[in-house]
């Protein structure tokens, strides 16, 4: 009969897979271009998914490992994670805009950068709708860990039904946007 893993050990077994996963890209950027390059440009990808999707996928790497090991809430970290993709973008932006011609999706990063209106929209939508599906995720987690036994009879379900009803009008205009600049072929 098979043993249950830990949770704790099961949310390290896949952090470690997600780590592996971006090492990997990094190594395979190394390998077409050269180490500072790689190093660049998988930073530069990074920041595209935490900044231009509208779900805390990239932060992923960070926000549900660090809430289940250590209990941190993951808006916290997600903020984290937004200064570093901010830093990691606006620096190589201003210092060494070249790295942004390494990949198709560096350039259209590059384009959504450069191009205020309409393309900041994306961001600005993909902020709402990340931070808002990290809230409804900490408050399921809350619920989970049984911090809010009597959460399906409060007032708060209905708040967390209009949160989600929220992320999904969020996530409809994103791919609307996408959609109407033209970048669902890329995508």
């Amino acid at each position: 009969m098979p043993t249950a893993r830990h949770p704790r050990h099961q949310v390290a077994i896949k952090f470690a897979l997600l780590l592996a996963l971006l090492v990997g890209y990094f190594g395979y950027l190394w390998w077409r271009f050269d180490a500072a390059t790689g190093a660049v440009t998988a930073g530069l990808t990074w920041a595209f998914f935490v900044l231009c999707t509208p779900i805390a996928d990239a932060g992923f790497l960070l926000d549900f490992p660090l809430r289940v090991l250590f209990g941190i809430r993951m808006v916290v970290s997600e903020l984290a994670v937004w200064a570093l993709a901010f830093a990691i973008t606006g620096s190589t932006y201003a210092l060494a805009p070249h790295y942004f011609d390494t990949t198709v999706l560096t350039r259209l990063f590059h384009q959504i950068l450069s191009t205020p209106w309409p393309y900041w929209g994306i961001t600005v939508l993909s902020a709402a709708g990340t931070f808002l599906s990290v809230r409804i995720g900490d408050e399921l987690m809350d619920v989970l860990h049984h911090r809010d036994r009597t959460f399906f009879h409060s007032h708060a379900f209905k708040r967390e039904l209009l949160m989600i009803a929220s992320f999904v009008v969020i996530a409809v205009a994103y791919y609307r946007l996408i959609a109407a600049l033209g970048l669902e072929t890329i995508l």
